[in-house]
C-alpha cells in the first residue's frame, strides 16, 4: 500500500507581517499540508517566519526547508528548534542540508569547507542536536514526542548514508551542485540510481522514512514542447525529452499531471511534495485531484 500523498510549499519573498499571514491562510486554503521556508540569506529568517504561520493557521505543520548546517551551532540550534515546537503546538518539522551556496557563507563571515567538511558538519550537527533534544535535562523541551521530525536534503552517497541513519524524512533536490551555488538537474535514470542507493542504505531501518521531492517546473498546458523550450538554454546537456523526462519538471495537462505524479510514486517512492513559492496556485489542482490518494 503506497505512503498516502503530502504536499508542501516552500515561502521565499519576505512581506509585512500581514502579508505572510496572509500567504499561509492562502496556502492552507488550498490543501497543503506543510508551510515551509528555505535558509537563505536575503529571505525571511525561519524560525521566527514559522511561529507567524503558526499564528495565522490551524493545520498545516512548518518546516525549514532547509536549514544551512554552517550557518548554526548546534546548541543554539537545538534551542531555536525546542522553542519554535513549543511556540508552534508541536508542528515543526525540521529540514537540515550542508547548504550549497558559498556566496552566502563569504557574506556572513563564515567559512565555507570542503564538500567532506561540510558533510562531518552537518553529521555532528545532528547527532549533537539529537543527543540534547534526548536529554530530559535540556531546557526549553520541544512538545513532539519521541522527537521533532527530521528531514535531510540529500544526493551524494556521504549524505545518503546520513539521511539513511537519522532522517525521518528523505529528501531528493534531483539535482546535483555545480559552480560554487548553482543547481544541474540529473536525469530521470540518475535518480533511480540515487534512490536505489539511499534504499540500500536504509534496508536495516525500523520504521521506513517518507521520500519527499522538490519540484521545480510546474506548468499546465496542452503544448508540452513548447512550455520547456525557454528552459533548453539552461541546462544543454540535457535533450528536450530528457527535460520533459525530468521528475521534477511536471508539465501537461492537469490529467496528464496527475499521472505523472502517481507514476513517480510507484516508481521512486515519492509521497511528500514541495512546490516553490511561484507554483503554489498553479499546482493547487493536482493536490484538489490527488487529495487522499
Amino acid at each position: 500500500m503506497p505512503r498516502p500523498f503530502r504536499f508542501g510549499v516552500n515561502l521565499l519573498q519576505s512581506t509585512t507581517a500581514e502579508e505572510w499571514r496572509a500567504k499561509c491562510r492562502r496556502a492552507e486554503d488550498l490543501g497543503y499540508d506543510v508551510i515551509l521556508v528555505p535558509d537563505h540569506l536575503g529571505m525571511p529568517a525561519p524560525f521566527p517566519a514559522l511561529v507567524a504561520a503558526a499564528e495565522a493557521t490551524e493545520r498545516p505543520r512548518l518546516g525549514t526547508f532547509v536549514l544551512n548546517a554552517g550557518f548554526w551551532n548546534p546548541a543554539l540550534l537545538a534551542r531555536e528548534v525546542a522553542t519554535t515546537d513549543a511556540l508552534t503546538n508541536g508542528r515543526l518539522e525540521l529540514g537540515l542540508g550542508t547548504g550549497y551556496v558559498e556566496a552566502e557563507h563569504r557574506s556572513a563571515g563564515l567559512p565555507w569547507g570542503s564538500p567532506r567538511e561540510r558533510v562531518d558538519h552537518l553529521r555532528h550537527t545532528v547527532e549533537e542536536m539529537e543527543r540534547l533534544l534526548d536529554s530530559e535535562e535540556h531546557e526549553p523541551r520541544p512538545v513532539q514526542r519521541p522527537r521533532v521530525p527530521l528531514l535531510i536534503g540529500a544526493n551524494g552517497d556521504r549524505m545518503l548514508r546520513l539521511t539513511a541513519e537519522h532522517a525521518d524524512i528523505a529528501a531528493f533536490t534531483g539535482a546535483r551542485t555545480v559552480d560554487g551555488g548553482m543547481l544541474a538537474p540529473i536525469t530521470a535514470e540518475e535518480l533511480d540510481e540515487r534512490v536505489a542507493l539511499y534504499r540500500e542504505l536504509a534496508a536495516g531501518r525500523k520504521e521506513p522514512a517518507e521520500l519527499n521531492l522538490l519540484l521545480q517546473v510546474i506548468v499546465v498546458t496542452d503544448d508540452r514542447s513548447a512550455a520547456i523550450q525557454e528552459w533548453l538554454p539552461h541546462i544543454p546537456h540535457l535533450t528536450e525529452q530528457q527535460v520533459l523526462d525530468l521528475p521534477i519538471v511536471l508539465v501537461g495537462t492537469l490529467e496528464e499531471i496527475v499521472a505523472q505524479v502517481r507514476a513517480q510514486r510507484e516508481r521512486y517512492g515519492f509521497s511528500y511534495l514541495t512546490v516553490l513559492e511561484p507554483n503554489m496556485e498553479v499546482f493547487a489542482p493536482v493536490i484538489d485531484a490527488l487529495r487522499g490518494l
